[in-house]
């Protein structure tokens, strides 16, 4: 600021109608006033009043509060004899009882004006300054301070100094211009500055009243040369006027800024009420019900202090920005989320078990995987729970075994699809910085189930698909690895989530498309398909009380028998699975449905013939056993999808230059299979009585029947090379054979998979012997007994023992002469 407030003159204080309303006014200091007050003589001593915190110029009237003793009776001695005093600043306004050696040399002769007793004890005296003096010698220091004086007179420039006048005429429009801008000086002060005719007393004027240290106020005090005291003064003006400038720019700023603040705080404090009347939560209101909902979360000091952050931080933010929804419904998930809350494992195997066998017929393996973690489980309780995965074809209860286990285990089950998920950001959610941020399924599914040890299904693992979006098949490395998923990162939750106590199930129908590193960390159990006697038991004790249920019926509405579900089963279905079992049981009971409902009789007890009257006649027939009268026609045993199936392998010779010809949709690899067994026939041809020179005069056409569907695999290598054999021998293949294996150059049978499949297809198609590699013995020792009745197992190593077990002496009926 410019000018002190309390230091103004205006008017006012000029005229002292503040002090007695009858006393006369006191006018501006002319020229010629300053002229006569120059002519005086100074007396040689004056009493000297210390001032604190102010300095006295020449002409200038200022009012001053005297406190302490001193300086009272100086005053009041000097307004009884001749009013007048010299005055000196102090040069520390903290001594309470200065002494000569506190003063400044230079002062200012003044005469009392006015003097008034104040009501707190203070007096208030009017001086108007005269000349400038110099302390020459302290006379006495009690009561007061006497000392003589010296005359300091000023030095003028000549009276018609061009500089001089255009100083004298900057003072003035500067003054004037601060005089405007500042806020706290009143408007009439601007008339003063007009009506001072003495330049002089301008410059004193302006000095007396700029806002200035005493220290400052008195070197300008002390300059003797009036041009010189009149250009500091511009300087300290020019000073002033920038920062008066600079102050009113930041308060316009600042003003506008609590203008629009107090605006909004305004309309905020409506919508409030608004909100209250109409019975909603205020934003108050809301915050404090989180703070009373935190109190009750059992998480660690990390996690309390990170929330205890976040809500700081949403108790400063606007309501109206968009920013504001994204921190409450962050916070709401922060304390939806079950932070260190555990359900109770029931530790009961025995009861464990009989659910598992009460919801799933079969599936020994997974089952007894499940026992034995509860076993360690019960044996130590801080284990992390395993990853699992199950891997089978469609239909065979890798979903709902989640939920059993979840139920044996008495833990939330919570179940995650995968299938053509490819956004990275559906696992570890998104960043808090998008409008409609949201977490990863993981999270929400936690909150969802209320506990962090939850059962929790991640179905069809293998289809999960990526995209410019990101890998979501790499974001779960993170969530099944034990060792990192302790402190699982999640986007939009910005802390680390235990997920290591949460049992992971995922599903698979295939697990070439899992990615290598995925695969590694899960422990894969094969979950087969179903025999078509474990169908049977499963439609009995499952499917069709399941039915009857759904369409509001019970067991005596309709009963189907074992053969009949067994017809059904082979009849109208072709699956691993029981899905489309459940479909054709389903027409059986809405057949019965449809009779109840309109009043018509049925068989409750459902016959061969009643089941082809709903479902119509067989679809999916198996392939059946076929004779052995023809040559180069041998039955082998294929594994599908689907389960288990028998296939022919035919070859025919014609005249020709001994080409091979392959048809019926085969895969590379099957192709391959028949050019080995032709190769290795042409190399050991003597060893089973075939004459080499046929192999140049007649063709091969080898043919795999059911041209429209995809065949590939190794595994009909024995199969084709038996049917080549017979073919260049015309003898007969065993009676009720089937084989598989993989062949090789030099002769050897290897061992190939999907045993059990195949073994309960052979038995469908009637077939009574059986032909493997020697290591595939072990697969059969797995199989239950009770599927391998009726049927005989012969184990090789090389081919020749094939040829030799499998090719009877017996030519075939109308035999080819070659």
């Amino acid at each position: 600021m410019y000018m002190k407030k309390s230091n103004v003159i205006s008017f006012d204080s000029l005229s002292l109608q503040d002090f007695d309303e009858n006393s006369e006014l006191i006018p501006l200091m002319t020229p010629e006033d300053e002229e006569a007050i120059n002519n005086e003589e100074l007396p040689e001593s004056l009493p000297i009043l210390s001032l604190r915190n102010t300095v006295l110029f020449p002409g200038v009237v200022i009012p001053i509060t005297a406190g302490r003793d001193k300086s009272i009776k100086l005053i009041n001695d000097a307004n009884k004899g001749g009013k007048v005093i010299g005055v000196v600043a102090q040069k520390d306004e903290e001594v309470e009882d200065p002494l000569a050696k506190d003063l400044y040399q230079v002062g200012t002769v003044a005469r009392i004006l006015k003097v008034l007793k104040m009501p707190d004890g203070n007096t208030t005296v009017i001086i108007q300054g005269k000349k400038r003096f110099e302390i020459d010698k302290v006379i006495s220091e009690e009561p007061y301070l006497n000392a003589t004086i010296k005359d300091v007179p000023d030095s003028k420039p000549a009276k018609k100094s061009k500089e001089f006048s255009a100083i004298i005429e900057s003072i003035k429009e500067l003054a004037l211009q601060i005089i405007k801008d500042s806020p706290s000086i009143p408007s009439e002060a601007s008339f003063a500055i007009k009506n001072i005719e003495s330049n002089s007393f301008l410059v004193n004027f302006v000095s007396s009243n700029m806002n200035l240290s005493v220290k400052e106020k008195q070197s300008l005090l002390i300059l003797n040369d009036l041009k010189s005291r009149a250009l500091e003064t511009l300087r300290f003006m020019n000073v002033e006027f920038q920062k008066l400038e600079l102050k009113n720019d930041i308060q316009s700023k600042v003003q506008s800024d609590m203008s629009q603040q107090q605006r909004e705080y305004f309309l905020h404090q409506q919508m409030k009420t608004i909100q209250e009347e109409l019975g909603g939560v205020s934003n108050e209101q809301e915050l404090d019900e989180m703070k009373v909902r935190a109190k009750k979360k059992k998480w660690n000091e990390e996690v309390a202090k990170h929330f205890e952050k976040e809500i700081a931080k949403m108790h400063r933010m606007n309501p109206q920005v968009a920013e504001y929804s994204i921190q409450r419904n962050y916070l709401d998930l922060f304390l939806d989320l079950p932070w260190n809350e555990y359900s109770a494992d029931k530790f009961d195997l025995k009861r464990a078990m009989k659910i598992l066998d009460r919801d799933h017929y079969g599936l020994d393996d997974v089952k007894k995987r499940i026992i034995e973690y509860l076993a360690v489980l019960k044996l130590r309780n801080d284990m992390k729970s395993p990853i699992l995965c199950l891997y089978g074809p469609p239909g065979v209860g890798k979903t709902s075994l989640g939920k059993s286990i979840a139920e044996a285990l008495g833990r939330e089950y919570v179940r995650m699809s995968l299938g053509g998920l490819r956004d990275e950001a559906e696992i570890r959610g998104h960043r808090k910085t998008y409008i409609g941020a949201m977490p990863g399924r993981i999270i929400q599914s936690l909150k969802k189930a209320g506990t962090s040890n939850p059962v929790f299904v991640l179905d069809e693992i293998d289809k999960l698909s990526n995209s410019h979006q990101g890998d979501p098949s790499s974001a779960l490395l993170e969530v099944l690895d034990p060792e990192q998923n302790s402190e699982f990162h999640d986007n939009f939750l910005e802390m680390g989530y235990d997920l290591s106590k949460v049992m992971f199930i995922a599903t698979s129908n295939s697990l070439s498309t899992i990615q290598p590193a995925l695969r590694d960390r899960m422990e894969v159990i094969n979950v087969s398909g179903y025999t078509i006697e474990e169908k049977v038991e499963i439609s009995k004790i499952h499917l069709l009380p399941k039915q009857l249920e759904e369409h509001g019926l019970d067991a005596s509405h309709l009963k189907i028998g074992k053969p009949q579900l067994e017809k059904i089963v082979e009849g109208y279905t072709r699956e691993s699975g029981v899905r489309g079992l459940e479909k054709q049981i389903a027409k059986m009971v809405r057949y019965a449905a449809r009779n109840i409902a309109m009043e018509e009789a049925y068989n409750v007890k459902i016959s061969n013939n009643d089941i082809i009257e709903v479902l119509g006649g067989p679809k999916l027939e198996r392939d059946k056993y076929e004779n052995n009268n023809v040559a180069g026609v041998v039955t082998g045993l294929a594994w599908t999808r689907v389960g288990g199936d028998i296939l022919f392998i035919e070859s025919i010779l014609s005249k020709g230059k001994g080409n091979l010809t392959i048809t019926g949709n085969l895969g590379k690899v099957m192709k391959e299979s028949s050019t080995i067994a032709m190769e290795y026939i042409k190399s050991n041809a003597k060893d089973f009585g075939i004459n080499p020179e046929i192999f140049d005069k007649y063709n091969v056409h080898i043919h795999v029947p059911e041209g429209a569907t995809p065949k590939d695999g190794p595994s009909a290598g024995v199969t084709m090379l038996t049917s080549l054999v017979s073919l260049y021998t015309q003898r007969k293949v065993k009676n009720s054979l089937a084989m598989t294996g993989e062949i090789t150059l030099r002769g050897k049978v290897l061992p190939v998979g999907g045993i059990k499949e195949k073994i309960l297809a052979a038995k469908r198609a009637k077939i009574k012997s059986i032909l493997l590699c020697e290591e595939n013995r072990r697969d059969i020792d797995e199989i239950k007994p009770e599927y391998l009745k009726g049927l005989t197992f012969h184990y090789v190593n090389d081919m020749k023992e094939v040829i030799n077990f499998a090719i009877t002496n017996t030519k075939v009926r109308n035999a080819k002469k070659l």
